[in-house]
């Protein structure tokens, strides 16, 4: 099978406003095209869309009664909830309360293992401990019910005080496609498991993970600011947003990468084949199977792979800017003119580094994050998939 960053791709893009007032369309829904549209031999629970679904806590600090389930997402275009017998329920105004939030949580079992039933949709797993978040139903732009999201890199945000995190995911009768994600922050631990034609984890962490990832930022003096408190480390792109991390901090590598490119040239390889690459008139110009360009980044541009880094699913344009953006971020761009680069001893080396998926990726087992958006190149991201999935299980584990 070939790498994810050589195929035929949609790439995440996060689609939550600041202020969590976006009425959001989960970034995972994008997530799909992992998966080939046309298998017809997914087994029985992948075709009727009820997958067994165990959540596990293991968090040695809140027991299950502290724990709060919430699993939303999308389904035919409407955004929807799952329901503590396992059924899925469209989001409605009236669900809010009297405090103008839903309670949309699903308890934990008394004891033991909580066992579900997951439907087909795509979306958020999201847990909170110790107090619930708070969702809130409103009116988009057509006029129908939309739900806003835990923003938790946002300080005027409900949610901010509280202690949680997610995973994400795409059910549907192509198979089972998630992840566990740090775009936004990184809060709680928790690790993925998927069984079906095969048995995969991702996501764990290494005893004293959490700890360590929080004080590897904190020694970093542009990153120190997104640690908060013992809750959550924000990602830089966001803490950009919020003026607590440096608008131009990648601007001398960014100036570097280009001045470099001018004089010599640098190949991408994609699933459409070889592109060769060199700066000209100020852009960085791929010739090969098509001709692609880009302007010069931002800092926001590189943390957020998009702007100049965007990445349209055109099989040409977009793969390269999803390999550009993985080699800012982990600094490869100028130690290796052949990208993207493979050996994650070569990753965020130098000062001038991602140092917020640096710290993320050295905490977990099998050395995979979810850091920045195209952290998937090269297969660094903690993703899973199966086309017949059997089981998922989602387990926080030990801060």
């Amino acid at each position: 099978m070939a790498p994810r960053h050589q195929r035929n791709l949609t790439r995440r893009k996060m689609m939550f406003a600041l202020g969590g007032a976006a009425v959001g369309i989960p970034a995972i829904a994008a997530i799909a095209p992992y998966a080939l549209a046309d298998q017809s031999d997914a087994r029985t629970t992948a075709a009727t869309g009820s997958l067994p679904m165990t959540i596990v806590n293991k968090s040695g600090s809140f027991d299950n009664a502290s724990v709060h389930l919430y699993v939303v997402g999308n389904l035919d275009g409407k955004q929807v909830r799952l329901t503590p017998d396992g059924t899925v329920a469209p989001i409605a105004l009236s669900d809010n309360g009297a405090d103008g939030f839903t309670d949309y949580a699903i308890p934990l079992a008394g004891s033991g293992d909580t066992k579900l039933s997951l439907p087909f949709m795509s979306g958020r797993i999201y847990v909170a401990l110790g107090q619930k978040l708070k969702f809130k139903v409103v009116t988009d732009g057509n006029g129908n019910a939309a739900l806003q999201y835990p923003a938790g890199w946002v300080t005027s945000d409900p949610n901010y005080g509280v202690l949680h995190d997610c995973a994400e995911f795409t059910h549907n009768a192509a198979g089972m496609f998630c992840n566990t994600t740090m775009v936004d922050m990184f809060s709680v631990p928790m690790a993925i498991r998927l069984t079906g034609d095969k048995d995969q984890t991702t996501g764990t962490l290494r005893a004293g993970g959490r700890a360590a990832a929080f004080a590897a930022v904190k020694q970093i003096e542009e990153f120190a600011p997104l640690v908060v408190d013992d809750t959550r480390i924000i990602a830089p792109g966001h803490g950009l947003d919020a003026g607590i991390f440096k608008k131009d901090y990648f601007a001398p590598y960014i100036d570097t990468v280009w001045s470099t490119y001018t004089g010599k040239d640098l190949k991408v390889t994609t699933n459409a084949g070889t592109f060769t690459g060199r700066v000209r008139a100020d852009r960085f110009t791929f010739d090969g199977p098509a001709s692609v360009s880009f302007a010069k980044p931002s800092t926001r541009d590189v943390l957020f792979c998009d702007g100049n880094l965007a990445a349209p699913n055109d099989g040409t344009t977009g793969p390269v800017a999803a390999v550009l953006g993985a080699g800012f971020n982990r600094s490869t761009l100028l130690a290796d003119i052949a990208q993207p680069a493979t050996d994650p001893a070569a990753f965020y080396q130098g000062s001038l580094t991602n140092h917020y998926a640096k710290a993320i990726h050295a905490a977990t087992v099998d050395g995979k994050a979810y850091g920045f958006a195209f952290d998937d190149v090269a297969d660094f991201a903690s993703y899973v998939q199966d086309t017949s999935p059997t089981g998922f299980t989602l387990t926080l584990s030990a801060f």
